[in-house]
């Protein structure tokens, strides 16, 4: 769902380029209607995910189909429509097969396998990226309709597997709901009427959050398209997202058992931080390398920070933490669609002249300064001697 879904554009955006189907401008406006679809489909997957399983049953199918119908039409207001279509899917899969995943693993004991879930987010993108590398000389809607075929295989196995699962007991449900915040779907209270004052000293969190949806999404859509105007060939520019998706996969499964051991809003920090350099890399350095280190960089930390962040949100409201679990989801997607937003907007303009920066590179610098700054923010508020 997420590796296709939603990332799925991500290492297909320079073969469009490639085939003068789509502009960077153009580009950067498919991804933000994708992450608009995602945020609405984040803030309304509470009130449909009281039977996850029929909301996975539903969306897998539904993903597939918006794929196949991206590489069978043509121009901007149809894929407009569709990205949205496909981010709206991928949340609600998300919450839907995380719901009822982590719930599970609760009540067998297992709390801990939840990493494994979120590590299918890396597990997707790396799939998308492998198959865009083999495939990268054929035309871009040809390899649209094969991910099409990949996502609807996949769907049909996983809802074979479902079919003879019976539902677990609801009132698990509790246990799980960290880690269906982790990627910033927010819990409902219990009592969606009552008052929920913000806990003090939230709105900074918040404002990291929201850099750290803009920074990050820059490399999360824009690392094949840097890494192409320095390599012509699809087998070597196409080599950025599956390393992007390897390092977010290994991060999540070897590190989520023991980073709740650091301070909270150190390990986020260091994260932020990371991911800064990462960001900063292409600007640094207009080089295959820095293409590479900057793929490890943001892959290895974004979701790390996502759980953290989230985790951090509960522990400051841990009765109601809805209210700032939504300002943070708010946040963190209205960085998302500033990002391309951004590079749309500064669309033709070059900054010192002929191989100076572009929209892409002014608004990372923007980026890097944004994430930085959050970092050492997040240092410093940490408590003394933890």
């Amino acid at each position: 769902a997420m590796g296709i879904g939603r990332f799925a554009f991500t290492p297909l955006l320079p073969l469009m380029m490639r085939d003068g189907q789509i502009s960077a401008a153009g580009g950067a406006e498919l991804a933000a209607a994708n992450y608009l679809g995602y945020l609405v489909g984040a803030m309304t997957a509470g009130r449909l995910a009281t039977q996850p399983l029929r909301l996975v049953r539903l969306c897998l199918p539904l993903i597939a189909a918006l794929t196949a119908a991206t590489g069978l039409v043509q121009g901007l207001p149809a894929w407009d429509v569709l990205r949205f279509g496909a981010g709206l899917c991928s949340a609600w899969a998300l919450v839907g097969i995380s719901s009822w995943s982590l719930s599970l693993l609760a009540q067998r004991g297992q709390g801990a396998l939840g990493g494994l879930v979120f590590a299918g987010v890396g597990g997707g993108i790396i799939l998308a990226g492998v198959m865009a590398w083999l495939a990268g000389a054929l035309p871009a809607r040809q390899l649209w309709l094969q991910f099409a075929l990949a996502a609807l295989l996949m769907s049909l196995a996983v809802l074979g597997l479902l079919w003879r699962v019976r539902p677990p007991n609801p009132q698990s449900t509790r246990a799980a709901l960290p880690a269906q915040t982790a990627l910033g779907v927010p819990a409902r209270p219990a009592n969606a009427h009552a008052p929920n004052p913000l806990p003090p000293g939230s709105w900074p969190m918040v404002i990291c959050y929201g850099s750290f949806g803009f920074g990050y999404i820059l490399p999360a859509t824009f690392l094949p398209a840097m890494a192409r105007a320095l390599l012509d060939d699809p087998r070597s520019f196409g080599l950025a997202w599956p390393v992007f998706g390897l390092a977010a996969m290994l991060s999540t499964v070897l590190t989520l058992r023991w980073i709740g051991r650091w301070p909270p809003l150190r390990a986020w920090a260091i994260c932020q931080g990371l991911m800064g350099l990462g960001v900063a890399m292409p600007l640094l350095s207009r080089s295959a390398w820095a293409i590479a280190l900057a793929a490890l960089l943001v892959g290895g930390t974004f979701l790390l920070a996502t759980v953290i962040a989230m985790q951090q949100a509960r522990a400051m409201a841990p009765l109601q933490p809805a209210p700032l679990l939504g300002r943070l989801t708010a946040a963190f997607a209205l960085g998302q669609m500033l990002g391309p937003l951004c590079v749309r907007a500064l669309s033709g303009v070059q900054w010192g002249g002929a191989g100076g920066m572009g929209a892409i590179e002014i608004t990372s610098a923007l980026a890097t300064v944004l994430l930085l700054g959050t970092a050492a923010w997040l240092w410093r508020q940490a408590p003394a001697g933890r």
